[in-house]
C-alpha cells in the first residue's frame, strides 16, 4: 500500500493533527481486533504521529513534521 493510497492512514493522521489527543482516546477511538487493520501502528511506525508527555496533558500523541507533510502531499 503506498503512502499515498493509503486513506485510512490519512484519516487518522488529520483526526491527529487537529489537536494533540490523549494516548488513552486515540487507543479507544481507533482500536481493532482485525490484525489487518494497523492504522494507528502504520501511522507511528511511517513517523506521522508521535507520544509526547506534556504538562497537566500526560502521555499525548501528536503530528510529526513527516505527518505534516504528507497530509500537504495529499491536499488535507
Amino acid at each position: 500500500m503506498s503512502e499515498t493510497a493509503d486513506p485510512l492512514v490519512l484519516d487518522f493522521v488529520e483526526w491527529i493533527a487537529r489537536e494533540p489527543r490523549a494516548y488513552a482516546e486515540v487507543v479507544s477511538t481507533w482500536k481493532t481486533s482485525c490484525p489487518r487493520l494497523t492504522i494507528w501502528e502504520d501511522a507511528a511506525d511511517r513517523g506521522y504521529v508521535a507520544r509526547e508527555t506534556l504538562p497537566g496533558m500526560g502521555l499525548i500523541i501528536a503530528v510529526t513534521e513527516d505527518g505534516e507533510k504528507l497530509l500537504r502531499a495529499n491536499g488535507r
